[in-house]
């Protein structure tokens, strides 16, 4: 039996105990499973009235380790259930270190990461995220984002994520990564990753200004012949 939506009212909105500040994310990606290493800047809600514990979503995550400030926690310090990780002894401020594994290729939801045309994609509106690791998964929680990913280079040439691209380079056995980095505050639903076989369509304008701006749009390559009006349509409505 699937289960039904739990319809959520505005009356009934608290503020969470705790939000979290900061996301480094590391995204190891195999034919067979993703590996996914998060580390979270946390800190008390001073616009809370709870004193709860913090409660973190989690949803088909297999959990491996977690580390709370510098320490590994054992399983008795913290509790686990399908869909959430209680953390009951915590101070105002804490780093947490969290290591869990997926496999997006049986994922069929369409949400989280997942498996599509050969290509990594993640879905994270409106509770996504939670499908990728443990996170406090409400609109409310607004944090900047790091994205390391890592995957094959020859079957997964471009690897992309939300913001700047700090930097990208082999690894061995094949592999290689891109960390980028998105400086503005932002929920978890509006996260993205993309790792595949893609082609780059690019093109530049000038503001007003006089700076010039990159376009680049990512697309298989049967669709490269698609995406040129998009793109025009696209320096056209930004130049004006």
């Amino acid at each position: 039996m699937v289960a039904q939506p739990k319809t959520i009212l505005l009356k009934d909105y608290r503020p969470p105990a705790y939000t979290i500040e900061e996301v480094a994310l590391t995204v190891d990606l195999f034919e067979e499973r993703a590996r996914v290493c998060s580390r979270l800047v946390c800190r008390r809600n001073i616009l809370a009235a709870s004193d709860s514990p913090p409660v973190l979503q989690g949803r088909k995550l297999v959990l491996k380790g977690i580390v709370l400030d510098g320490v590994a926690l054992t399983p008795d310090q913290y509790l686990l259930d399908d869909e959430t990780l209680t953390l009951p002894a915590v101070p105002e401020r804490f780093v947490l270190e969290v290591e869990t594994e997926l496999y997006p290729q049986n994922n069929t939801s369409l949400d989280g990461l997942y498996r599509s045309s050969s290509n990594f994609c993640t879905q994270c509106e409106a509770e996504g995220f939670r499908k990728i690791t443990y996170f406090l998964d409400r609109p409310d929680v607004l944090a900047r984002y790091e994205v390391t990913i890592s995957a094959e280079q020859k079957r997964y040439p471009v690897l992309l994520a939300n913001g700047n691209l700090l930097e990208a380079g082999p690894l061995p056995e094949g592999r290689h990564y891109a960390r980028w980095q998105d400086p503005f505050p932002k929920p978890s639903y509006l996260f993205a990753m993309v790792a595949g076989n893609l082609v780059k369509i690019a093109d530049t304008f000038v503001t007003r200004s006089g700076r010039q701006v990159a376009l680049e749009i990512y697309v298989q390559a049967h669709n490269r012949d698609r995406t040129r009006k998009p793109l025009a349509w696209s320096t056209i409505s930004t130049s004006t």
